[in-house]
């Protein structure tokens, strides 16, 4: 179980994120046209783990990865999150934002396998901010829960280890 912050309130998560260096739970997510999600065979992946799009900071973070994602070469990105895939897919669209995908967790148990669903707290149920690198191999490269809910993710830390 790891510790994050909601506000004031300390929340708890369903487990730990993979560890560096460990195999990275195969997932399947759910896109913007209701098509199964899972990690590209042979590319790199970033995951961009967040509660909902509804907050300016989770905007804030599918911005950035989007900016990044043009300079990293065979990396995919997938925003992902508890919201229905719509919720994301419209929004992208919306800010006009392209080059990443959208990977809702709404019908899997990749929070559990991910170990960032948060277990405590207003938000129990939804996916605690967080980041995790996959290489072209499976291997897990780097991974952050962030220290508050309401904080953004090291997008820096994230790349570099794909550089």
């Amino acid at each position: 179980m790891a510790t994050t912050r909601l506000g004031e309130a300390e929340v708890h998560t369903v487990g730990e994120l993979p560890a560096v260096g460990s195999a990275a739970p195969e997932f399947t997510l759910t896109n913007g046209d209701f098509a199964d999600v899972t990690k590209t065979p042979g590319k790199r992946t970033i995951l961009d783990i967040f509660p909902t799009i509804s907050t300016g900071v989770c905007q804030a973070g599918v911005r950035a990865f989007a900016k990044l994602a043009p300079g990293l070469d065979n990396t995919e990105i997938i925003a992902v999150s508890q919201d229905l895939p719509l919720a994301v897919a419209n929004y992208c669209g919306a800010e006009g934002i392209e080059g990443l995908i959208v990977g809702s967790a709404f019908r899997s148990g990749f929070g559990t396998d991910y170990g960032i669903t948060m277990a405590d707290g207003n938000w129990r149920g939804l996916l605690a901010r967080s980041v995790v690198v996959i290489d072209t191999d499976g291997t897990v490269l780097h991974t952050q829960l962030t220290p508050a809910i309401g904080t953004e993710p090291d997008y820096e830390a994230a790349v570099a280890v794909l550089r």
